[in-house]
């Protein structure tokens, strides 16, 4: 997947709309389109904690600045923000500022997901869900999932549902814990329940997560969710909805962020309205 944009290409691309084709791609509507294509790089990035001088440009690297291409703007999903340390809400806010809204980033709960949406996205509807409580013991935060429905500001038939979270640690990696088991568990029927929840209302959805389980496959169990990432605990995948939306995975990169052993993973589509 990973040839088949370059990666200028994708910067190329932006926000904006992507007409004609590019080479091999991943259907994941149907083959009939009644609209141009439009641009999207989604990102997840655990910011984590390990090296906090690097957590700043680590955030700007996310945001992916260039004078050259003024228009690229991702959308991200977080994760970490706020655990365990501080200050990471406003690097994230003057770095994704302007033409960006970030939701949840000021939530008195379910801080520690936040997601960046750029323009010309529109934030519908936004749902925050608790899957579980806190283990004081592994100093492990209370547990959130966080959604939004995002509509083009010019096609107003253009609208998925994008959820972002972060399942507990040491489980099912690091001290593989029996006992957290549970808790991880938790997470996943809460997952698979809000992805359905979307599809069933004929969404396509996308999913930004850190599984903390390096061989996670999918959130629903479905065949038709498809994954931008095939190993690591940091994952993007996607559910199609009825096929009013089409969805295109064109490449995946890395960005390396020096914090901890995190690096953001983007993966960039393209979406018409079939």
């Amino acid at each position: 997947m990973s040839n088949a944009l370059s990666r200028r290409s994708a910067l190329l691309l932006g926000g904006g709309v992507v007409l004609g084709t590019a080479g091999a791609v991943v259907s994941a509507g149907t083959a009939s389109a009644a609209s141009n294509w439009v641009g999207l790089t989604v990102i997840t990035a655990n910011v984590g904690r390990g090296n906090l001088a690097a957590r700043e440009p680590a955030i700007r690297a996310v945001r992916g600045y260039s004078t050259e291409h003024p228009n690229y703007r991702p959308l991200v999903g977080w994760q970490e923000i706020n655990e365990g340390d501080t200050g990471e809400p406003a690097m994230i806010a003057r770095h994704f500022a302007g033409a960006y809204t970030t939701t949840f980033l000021r939530h008195d709960r379910s801080y520690r997901v936040p997601i960046s949406v750029p323009d010309p996205w529109r934030v519908v509807s936004s749902t925050t869900t608790r899957a579980h409580g806190g283990v004081a013991d592994r100093k492990s935060p209370p547990r959130w999932l966080n959604e939004v429905v995002l509509r083009h500001a010019n096609h107003p038939n253009l609208e998925f549902a994008l959820l972002n979270t972060h399942y507990i640690a040491n489980a099912y990696n690091g001290d593989r814990l029996d006992r957290l088991k549970p808790y991880w568990h938790l997470m996943k029927d809460l997952h698979r329940a809000r992805v359905l929840h979307h599809h069933n209302q004929g969404r396509l959805v996308i999913w930004t997560a850190d599984t903390n389980k390096a061989n996670y496959v999918r959130a629903t169990g479905r065949d038709a969710e498809r994954r931008a990432f095939l190993a690591g605990v940091d994952r993007i995948n996607w559910l199609p909805g009825n096929g009013t939306v089409r969805a295109e995975l064109l490449e995946t990169w890395t960005i390396d962020m020096r914090v901890d052993g995190h690096d953001a993973r983007a993966a960039r589509f393209r979406l018409r309205v079939a």
